[in-house]
């Protein structure tokens, strides 16, 4: 926690005294943007970190974390254990690693001025309104419900007792619609809808992480647990082509030591790979809400702009057009020091290792029990019943047949099921919730004619207008992939413009970071380090998925070659 301090500048460390003694007279740091500037305000005081008041700075993210947490191991885990163990994990790695970067600068704009950052986006050159097509752009992922659509297929195994075929479609995309109604009702309740966010996805953290790690205690084996444990720290592991056609998987650099050169690569999973990565962690823009949650919760000057309020029980909360910054005096940098451990051991003691047990305790499962599914043996089956594949296995797997009686298999079925919509429904949630608050955050923000005519307690009828048109478009978005195309092509497009999302953003969040807030404040260079690496990572991953497979993903997105 030391390295991922404050943060500042070098030369902002050699001048810091020069700097106090020049703001002492309460100006604040407010340079000129595209956006009128922020008011200001003393930064609040801050309770110290203790566990009396674990409430406090215990929050964002739990929320981040419910959104996210084993969604991508649930849809990709079976196929990715099944063709290469645990050891392509490290990219879970590597993703988590970055994000946390990527989610700590989130979290610092958000403290320093209470906007969430995609406001801080449309205060640049050339403008909102340029801004705002860019990021629609950028979202054009959301536009497909593809967790809403995988736990219609696991209400539908529930219902059929068994996983749906080719002639269950029509019932999957009924409960498709369902699973959306079920996400979209809880958020008009709550006061806060970052309240019913937060309740939602604790609830989902310890249902989803308690039934995986009872089950991976009681049925995996240690060998198991040995293999996806270390998976995570196998750097350099790669599939490859073997002599018989088939992957096998090698370390690149013993490849090297050993012949002298560096093997070529299979990309014939690529796109897998992809969402996978994408899927670890968090991915694509859905890690800018971390902003969101910092402002909603109220931490930092978060306290002074106020949350987006639910339709129900929300009427006593509204929310300021603009943030408010802080005079950067030595009082108030004492208690940026307070916030910025909220952040940190929020992202560093809960994020983070929740995310990788997010990963490997579904990790375990499927590569305990995926591999006696039968829907491996056909492909379009795993394409249609994905989020099945763990639970199949279970019921069919010898050791627990051999065990236990068919009705205690059976259980375990429904059980398993009953965790994967506990896994997609408030993955969808927060993605719906997503769409809905990041963009009436750029309306609420970067509208001349909305900051000029619309009140602070106003700001739920943008975010419901937006809401509920949001809805109404997932349900001709789910009728048009669910009779014409794969499941599969719908969370794999997802994951992969996700890559897109975050790998730009991450450079913007630096320029943003380094510019509009105190030098005092501003990321060192370890963050700057990290918020690169984060860029390049995704943007590397997305430009090799779109280069082996750019042809064959738009043939079938656009005119149905290859698909079901």
């Amino acid at each position: 926690m030391i390295f991922l301090g404050n943060g500042p500048d070098v030369s902002a460390k050699q001048n810091s005294h020069e700097r106090l003694e020049s703001n002492e007279s309460g100006e604040a740091y407010r340079p000129t943007t595209c956006l009128p500037p922020w008011g200001v305000d003393d930064l609040p005081d801050a309770k110290p970190i203790r566990w009396s008041h674990w409430k406090t700075f215990i929050g964002p993210g739990i929320v981040m974390m419910g959104a996210q947490i084993a969604g991508g191991e649930w849809l990709f885990g079976p196929e990715m254990t099944a063709k290469y163990g645990g050891s392509l994990m490290w990219f879970a790695t590597i993703a988590i690693v970055v994000q946390v970067f990527y989610n700590i600068e989130c979290g610092r704009y958000a403290l320093y001025c209470g906007e969430p950052i995609f406001t801080g986006f449309l205060r640049t050159k050339p403008g909102p309104m340029f801004w705002t097509a860019f990021f629609i752009f950028l979202t054009i992922g959301a536009i497909i419900p593809g967790m809403a659509f995988h736990a219609g297929s696991v209400m539908a195994g529930m219902h059929l007792g068994r996983p749906p075929v080719e002639d269950d479609r029509g019932l999957v995309v009924g409960f498709g619609y369902l699973c959306l109604v079920i996400v979209v009702v809880p958020v008009f309740f709550g006061g806060k809808i970052y309240n019913v966010l937060q309740a939602v996805m604790a609830t989902k953290v310890l249902v989803v992480l308690g039934f995986c790690l009872l089950v991976g205690v009681c049925f995996g084996s240690p060998e198991t647990w040995f293999e996806v444990i270390t998976g995570f720290f196998k750097f350099g592991s790669v599939p490859v082509e073997g002599e018989n056609g088939e992957e096998v998987v090698v370390n690149l650099f013993t490849h090297y030591a050993e012949e002298g050169a560096f093997p070529i690569i299979s990309m014939a999973n690529i796109a897998v790979l992809g969402a996978f990565a994408g899927y670890a962690g968090g991915g694509g823009l859905g890690n800018s809400l971390y902003s969101n949650y910092v402002r909603d919760k109220g931490w930092g000057m978060g306290s002074r702009v106020g949350a987006i309020p639910s339709a129900v029980g929300g009427n006593k909360i509204s929310l300021s057009h603009l943030g408010k910054v802080f005079p950067v005096t030595g009082e108030n940098l004492r208690r940026w020091k307070v916030w910025w451990r909220y952040i940190l051991t929020d992202q560093l003691l809960v994020w983070a290792p929740g995310c990788f047990v997010g990963m490997a305790l579904p990790a375990v499962i499927s590569l305990e029990f995926a591999q006696h599914s039968e829907l491996f043996q056909e492909a379009k089956r795993f394409d249609w019943a994905q989020a099945l594949v763990s639970a199949d296995g279970i019921r069919h797997a010898p050791q627990l047949i051999e065990s236990f009686s068919p009705g205690f298999t059976k259980f375990l079925w429904l059980v398993t099921l009953f965790v994967g919509l506990m896994v997609l429904l408030p993955s969808q949630m927060s993605v719906v919730e997503d769409v809905s608050r990041r963009w009436t955050d750029v309306i609420w923000s970067g509208s001349k004619r909305v900051r000029e005519k619309m009140k602070p307690e106003q700001v739920s009828k943008i975010y419901y207008t937006i809401l509920i048109s949001y809805f109404v478009w997932c349900l001709i978005s789910m009728t048009y992939f669910g009779f014409h195309k794969t499941p599969k092509l719908m969370v794999l497009i997802i994951a992969n413009l996700g890559n897109v999302a975050i790998g730009l953003t991450a450079f913007f969040i630096l320029y943003v970071n380094t510019r509009y807030l105190p030098p005092q404040i501003r990321p060192g260079l370890l963050q700057k380090a990290g918020l690169i690496a984060c860029g390049v990572f995704y943007l590397g991953m997305a430009a090799l998925v779109y280069y082996h497979t750019q042809k064959p993903i738009i043939d079938e997105f656009f005119f149905g070659k290859g698909g079901s």
